[in-house]
């Protein structure tokens, strides 16, 4: 609880309100207005600790509106108190209750650290946010920089992935939020609402195969597929543009609310990096910290290879991936579209990471690398002329799906117009899965 003589400290109206967000139940602050930048102290962060407690307490989603230029230069320490209380608070929502802040125009400073710890951030396309401000980078770097450039929504969106979503106004900002909030339960502890929708579990997808290339490295997009399978076409993608080689979007499936993972061929081929690892794990995470279940959507042909991204720690981020899909214990679904290869393979929520249920379309391709690529080293003495049939052979003898079927690492192999009724029904079966979790304080991601 929040001590007692912080509480004494507050003035009278905290700022914080519990009401509505577009028909959402939720605790409301806001810091700083929509127009003008606020020099946030002591009072303003305990002023977001209170309403993180309150959100807590009452089991609602915390909706933060955010515009601060960060603390006083003269606050002294008790800004920080204020904006340390703050984030303790904050942190301690995590996984109880879902936390969006929206950047109206600006976060600076102890502020903008508090949007890494949020679930989601909005930001209104002319806000920015960041740690070190224009001046002090360039009296350290000795390169002039604007506001825009270091941390602009469009950079955010592209380049860090703090932006979950970037739009024009904060009106938008809020439906956008209310649209996120009608798909998550209030808290840990309750179900995803059912979403309203006249859209037959049996509808065939007779177009859907036809979207996957003929040629294995043709391009093509996931987001087609999707769309295809899920409620209405409609689909609440998040962080679209960071990362674009792996999507990670809401959706609803015979009304019940999903979460989608899907890698996506037309950026990078779909190989797995860093940005991608980190931005599935912390989205499987949430999903199975509010009880939403996984669909899994795999067309990859392993982990994008490169020095660069060996040094910058490519085992470790890739483990994330893997790490939060394994110790997730929501219901989670498996389609293989097309390739399926080595490590990645694994870390997608394949059989033995335990999912639930492992579809696959009869032309996925799952085994450890490419018939080309398995030829050059098996048969590297190989002349020119005899590869081609070798690569041929590889593929019928092991790139297919029948053969991983018979080995237990998929459970079915359907016809892509099926897809939408077979994971419905299975979705359907597994709603009213448990598991026991071990007893332990947390566990130990590999950031």
């Amino acid at each position: 609880m929040i001590p007692v003589e912080i509480l004494s400290q507050l003035p009278g109206n905290t700022g914080a309100v519990v009401g509505d967000l577009r028909g959402r139940p939720c605790v409301i602050v806001d810091l700083g207005t929509a127009d003008q930048p606020a020099p946030l102290g002591a009072d303003d962060g305990l002023k977001l600790a209170v309403a993180a407690f309150t959100a807590r307490q009452q089991h609602l989603p915390l909706v933060c509106h955010l515009n601060s230029s960060g603390a006083p230069p003269d606050a002294g320490v008790d800004a920080l108190h204020g904006w340390g209380v703050a984030a303790r608070e904050l942190t301690r929502c995590s996984g109880v209750v879902p936390t969006v802040f929206c950047v109206r125009h600006t976060a600076v400073a102890g502020s903008a650290l508090l949007l890494g710890l949020a679930d989601f951030v909005v930001m209104v396309e002319s806000s920015y946010a960041y740690v070190s401000g224009p001046r002090m980078v360039q009296e350290y770097t000795g390169v002039p920089i604007d506001n825009d450039t270091l941390g602009g929504a469009a950079r955010h969106a592209r380049t860090s992935g703090v932006a979950s979503f970037v739009v024009p106004d904060s009106e938008t900002a809020d439906d956008v939020m209310g649209e996120l909030l009608a798909l998550l339960p209030r808290h840990c502890d309750e179900a995803p609402p059912v979403v309203a929708t006249s859209d037959s579990v049996h509808r065939s997808l007779p177009d859907a195969g036809a979207l996957i290339p003929s040629t294995p490295t043709g391009s093509y997009d996931v987001r087609a597929i999707i769309a295809d399978v899920v409620d209405d076409g409609i689909v609440t993608e998040l962080r679209r543009g960071w990362a674009e080689n792996l999507v990670t979007a809401f959706a609803s499936l015979g009304g019940n609310p999903v979460g989608i993972v899907a890698n996506q061929p037309q950026s990078l081929a779909g190989t797995l990096d860093i940005a991608a690892s980190q931005k599935g794990a912390r989205f499987v995470a949430f999903c199975d910290a509010f009880n939403i279940p996984l669909l899994t959507f795999v067309d990859t042909p392993g982990f994008q290879p490169g020095k660069d991204l060996e040094w910058r720690g490519m085992i470790r981020h890739g483990a994330q991936l893997a790490f939060a899909y394994a110790r997730a214990s929501v219901p989670r679904i498996c389609i293989t579209l097309r390739k399926s290869y080595g490590g990645a393979y694994i870390v997608m929520d394949s059989k033995y990471m335990g999912n639930d249920l492992s579809f696959a379309w009869p032309c996925a391709e799952i085994a450890v690398m490419g018939a080309k690529g398995a030829v050059e080293i098996v048969h590297r003495r190989a002349e020119p002329s005899e590869r081609a049939l070798l690569e041929q052979q590889y593929e019928e003898r092991l790139l297919n799906p029948y053969v991983a079927a018979e080995r237990g690492s998929i459970d079915m192999v359907i016809d892509p117009a099926a897809t939408r009724t077979e994971v419905a029904s299975a979705l359907q079966a597994l709603l009213s899965k448990r598991e026991t979790l071990p007893r332990r304080t947390h566990d130990n991601i590999p950031l």
